[in-house]
Formats: C-alpha cells, sequence, structure tokens
C-alpha cells in the first residue's frame, strides 16, 4: 500500500497487515507519510538487504507493527535486529520457492523469527504475479507459522482452502498463518482494488455447504 485514500478503502475491509514496502528498486516504493490505517491493523515494513539503521529508522517514523526481510538476510541479522530493538515488531522472513526447498534452510531462523513467507522466485523481490508449486509446503515440518503468498489471486481461493485443510488434518491448523495478496489484486502498482479484494475475503472465510 502507499496511497492514503486507497488505504482508507482497503481499511474497511479490516486486513489484519498492510504491507508497506521500503525497497527503492520496487515499483511501490513508499518515501512520504501513509496516514494512519487503524490502530487494529498492523503495519509491515518489507526490506530487501537493507541495513539494520535503516530499518530501524522506518521502524520508529511509520510505527511498524512487522518488518518483512525479503533479501538474503542472515540468521545472525536477524537475531542482531531483534536484540538491539528492545521490545521489537515481529520479524517476517520470507524465502522463494519454485518447484522445490530444502526446508532445513529454516532451521537456523526459526529462534530469531517470528514467521516465515513464501514467495515465488522470480527475476524480481515479490509482485511477480505468479504462484510456485505449494505441493513443497506439504514437507514443512516447522512449528514457525507462515504466510503463503506468490501470485495469488481469486482464482486461487479453493486451493488456498484446501492447503489450509491439509493442514488442519495434520493437526497444524495453527502453522498455516495467512495469505499475503498483491499484484494480482492491483490497479497500478501500489493501488489496490478494493472490490477485489472485498470478493476475495468474503469467497475465502465462506463456509461450504453439506
Amino acid at each position: 500500500m502507499r496511497e492514503p485514500e486507497n488505504i482508507q478503502q482497503v481499511s474497511l475491509l479490516r486486513p489484519d497487515y498492510f504491507g508497506l514496502i521500503f525497497y527503492e528498486g520496487s515499483p511501490r516504493f513508499v518515501s512520504e507519510d501513509i496516514g494512519n490505517p487503524g490502530q487494529e491493523i498492523k503495519k509491515v515494513g518489507v526490506f530487501v538487504n537493507a541495513s539494520e539503521e535503516y530499518i530501524l529508522e522506518k521502524v520508529k517514523k511509520f510505527g511498524l507493527s512487522a518488518v518483512q526481510l525479503h533479501g538474503g538476510e542472515s540468521a545472525d541479522f536477524c537475531s542482531r535486529l531483534k536484540k538491539d530493538a528492545g521490545i521489537f515488531p515481529q520479524i517476517i522472513k520470507v524465502f522463494s520457492i519454485k518447484e522445490a526447498f530444502d526446508f532445513q534452510l529454516l532451521k537456523d531462523f526459526e529462534e530469531h523469527v517470528d514467521l516465515f513467507l513464501f514467495d515465488t522466485k522470480g527475476r524480481q523481490h515479490g509482485g511477480n504475479g505468479i504462484a510456485f508449486n505449494w505441493k513443497v509446503l506439504k514437507d514443512y515440518s516447522s512449528t514457525t507459522p507462515f504466510f503463503l503468498s506468490g501470485g495469488i489471486g481469486p482464482d486461487e481461493v479453493p486451493a488456498i482452502k484446501n492447503l489450509y485443510k491439509y493442514f488442519q488434518n495434520e493437526g497444524k491448523q495453527n502453522v498455516f498463518y495467512g495469505v499475503d495478496v498483491n499484484s494480482r489484486f492491483e490497479n497500478a502498482p501500489g493501488l489496490k482494488n478494493a472490490d477485489k479484494l472485498r470478493n476475495f475475503k468474503k469467497e475465502l472465510f465462506s463456509v461450504e455447504q453439506k
């Protein structure tokens, strides 16, 4: 999100999080104040290989509730960030997937982050508009909750529900934390279509009739 008026429109849908991109290589880069979407909505700052000082500056300036690390940040970096900031927002570490993924790579991060986010490996750091092979997530054995991201659009609602059911049947419903939507709900970079989001939320949380 970036435009204050658009943020107010989407805030009426009561999302849990808003994403603010602090990576200058993104067409959604945020450089100015975006207003207040409401205290109950968490503002997430998205960073790509940024310095600790830069991240902390944005946390303070924008009142961020969470930090999403979308680059090659190490587990040690996540640990220092959490310690140096004291009472720090949630730390979300992103990992990109295409057709396969070695989940052992997450081990070093588990005690230093609050959430993982799985996105599609592509040319850009997010916002590629395509989904990865979600079947690989069935090999996920960590207890750290995760966001599902990467090219999610209105047509993916049944697949999202099926994936949630899988974790539910495995007794791990709390692991599938939520979905992160972006480019396929935009009219332009950083400008979300509130009507599409409203319909998506309605379908996602609808109860199937037996």
